[in-house]
């Protein structure tokens, strides 16, 4: 290697190892400054999300970026929106629906009540999804669903149940292999570009905003629906989402995880069975 080319080397590793200082700095600021912890995020997601706030914000550094959020609370907000976990979709996941549906709804029956929790809800499509789900089945109107998210603000569009017309109707097919017992149509209202489920399936959800990396549990479910959340977070934090996913869960309830999600780093793996092979729906075996 040229003496040139190994300075260029050296100066790319620098600018690298000072630009990992600034975010570390960046989520301690936001930490005492907002109580939001990040520290425990991959790195490469929470990189991604900082660039496109300092896009969005105008700001050239990421150190000048962190004066402006430091300073301005609305700029902590926005960041929140940027990074905050949202991928979400009505039956993005068909097959751990069908599996809700087919496996763990006739243990629900059997139980006066039912408590759900749908962690990291985000725009709520999946609150929607389940609510289809518990009502088609005749467990709506027992059925107590917690909806929390790290973010205020998609909690805000997750209450109003209106989502692109175009984009529901898309998730028809989805909805089918679902199990589904006849139209998703027939759970919302379509008025200009928009579809509005019905009101209904929120009749009976709490939506409230949890921390996942700070907060403690807060009931005893029968099922918990965490998807695409865990995958952001590196292995510490998943296992400190794992424990309290573990004690938040009755015994014999059930867990359910997005498709690129397993329980490698649940400290309690061994206390699950997975309830159908390929499908992330695992119950819980004893305390």
């Amino acid at each position: 290697m040229r003496p040139g080319d190994q300075a260029a080397v050296r100066l790319e590793t620098s600018s690298a190892e000072v630009e990992e200082i600034e975010i570390k700095l960046l989520l301690e600021g936001i930490r005492l400054a907002y109580g939001y912890d990040f520290r425990e995020y991959s790195l490469a997601p929470i990189r991604r999300g900082i660039l496109t706030a300092m896009a969005g914000e105008g700001t050239p550094t990421i150190s000048a970026y962190q004066d402006r959020l430091l300073h301005d609370a609305a700029c902590m907000q926005r960041f929140l929106g940027v990074v905050g976990v949202n991928v979400t979709g009505i039956f993005r996941d068909a097959e751990l629906m069908r599996c809700i549906r087919e496996e763990a709804i006739p243990v629900f029956r059997t139980f006066p009540s039912v408590r759900i929790w749908v962690a990291g809800c985000s725009t709520g499509e999946e609150v929607y999804t389940l609510g289809v789900v518990l009502a088609e089945e005749g467990m709506l109107e027992r059925t107590s669903v917690y909806a929390t998210d790290l973010n205020e603000d998609t909690l805000a569009v997750a209450r109003t149940g209106s989502y692109a017309q175009d984009k529901v109707r898309r998730c028809e097919e989805q909805y089918r292999r679902s199990g589904g017992r006849g139209r998703l149509s027939d759970h919302y209202t379509a008025t200009g570009r928009s579809a509005r489920f019905d009101r209904s399936l929120q009749d009976n959800v709490t939506w409230a905003r949890h921390n996942l990396v700070t907060d403690a549990s807060f009931n005893d479910f029968h099922l918990i629906v965490c998807a695409n959340v865990l995958i952001y977070f590196r292995p510490a934090l998943q296992e400190r989402v794992h424990r309290l996913f573990y004690d938040s869960l009755v015994r014999s309830g059930f867990l359910g995880l997005g498709k690129r999600e397993s329980l490698i780093y649940c400290p309690e793996r061994n206390h699950y069975e997975q309830v159908r092979d390929g499908v992330n729906l695992f119950r819980k075996l004893r305390w």
